[in-house]
């Protein structure tokens, strides 16, 4: 059963008659989904302080947010997250995940690296893969120089930020030269072929097929890339050796099944995944904490497991 907050949430904008993300410009797109943010999400939490990084990538430079969390008091190196936004490649930015990214440094007493990576349709796959990865190398290979440990260093994200940590996770895997001790994939998108039964049975709330589509084909270049491990992490060859991981999932949200999908292969292949299916709860709910109380609840179940995550790789 939808939550009731949730479902007055959506009964609101419904009343409101909005158009949908589909039928807007990217640009408009983005301008709407920063404004529809501020009446749903919670306060504004104080953090210990923030820093802009600016961190060289394969397009350019990468703008980035250094959150410290208010424990945060410089006598020794903290953990750190490397967090990418969510928003389908297309929208989003620094300042819509700005809260989550302050809850999860107080919470988690880590700090938070957020990352601006490049955008579809102007820069199409694989750059926002490429632009997150090399920001995850670089904060590795400078993390003394801000008080990071190297040795406790997590990626997570939501939706198409989970994507990222997901596939960032798989390529450091490969190729090595970071440590990772921690994944934290918040609804992800983990297939791109579209496939599951959940896109059939939840659209419509919020998150549509149509929605799905527009930013699908905004961010790739042709249908072949949707079965390309990096746009696609459910499709990887082989999933062990990834470092731990929680994978939150909603239960009205298109992409719940290839969310449970992808944490079920992580555990065949002997990766340790805390899993929670959100039943009542809706894609991008986790933003909403103003409205929906679940929501709250949600990010304190992720920064406990990220703690936990840190804890186990002591520096």
């Amino acid at each position: 059963m939808l939550d009731v907050q949730t479902k007055a949430l959506l009964d609101q904008l419904a009343r409101l008659g909005l158009p949908p993300m589909s039928r807007l410009l990217p640009v408009a797109a983005r301008i709407a989904y920063k404004e529809g943010r501020k009446f749903s999400q919670p306060p504004t939490p104080a953090v210990g302080a923030i820093e802009p990084l600016s961190v060289p990538g394969p397009g350019g430079s990468i703008a980035c947010r250094l959150y410290r969390p208010l424990s945060d008091d410089r006598s020794h190196p903290l953990p750190a997250l490397v967090f990418f936004h969510g928003g389908g490649f297309v929208i989003g930015d620094l300042d819509t995940h700005d809260v989550l990214c302050r809850q999860l440094a107080n919470k988690a007493e880590c700090i938070v690296i957020a990352v601006d990576y490049r955008l579809a349709p102007e820069h199409k796959f694989p750059a926002a893969f490429d632009d997150s990865l090399a920001v995850t190398r670089w904060v590795s290979a400078h993390a003394r120089n801000f008080g990071v440990d190297p040795a406790r260093l997590a990626v997570g994200g939501d939706s198409a930020g989970g994507n990222l940590a997901a596939t960032v996770a798989l390529a450091i895997r490969d190729s090595g030269g970071v440590h990772l001790v921690f994944q934290l994939l918040i609804y992800p998108l983990t297939d791109q072929r579209n496939i599951a039964p959940s896109y059939e049975t939840n659209d419509g709330y919020l998150l549509t097929r149509d929605v799905i589509r527009y930013y699908r084909e905004h961010y790739l270049n042709c249908s072949e890339e949707t079965i390309d491990w990096r746009a696609s992490p459910l499709l990887a060859t082989d999933l062990a050796g990834l470092p731990p991981a929680l994978l939150l999932t909603a239960g009205f949200d298109p992409l719940r099944d290839e969310g449970q999908q992808y944490a079920d292969r992580m555990r065949d292949c002997g990766v340790k995944v805390e899993y929670r299916c959100f039943e009542g709860q809706i894609h991008g709910f986790i933003l909403m904490g103003g409205v929906i109380d679940e929501a709250n609840r949600a990010v304190d179940w992720c920064a406990a497991a990220l703690a936990r995550g840190f804890g186990g790789a002591q520096h």
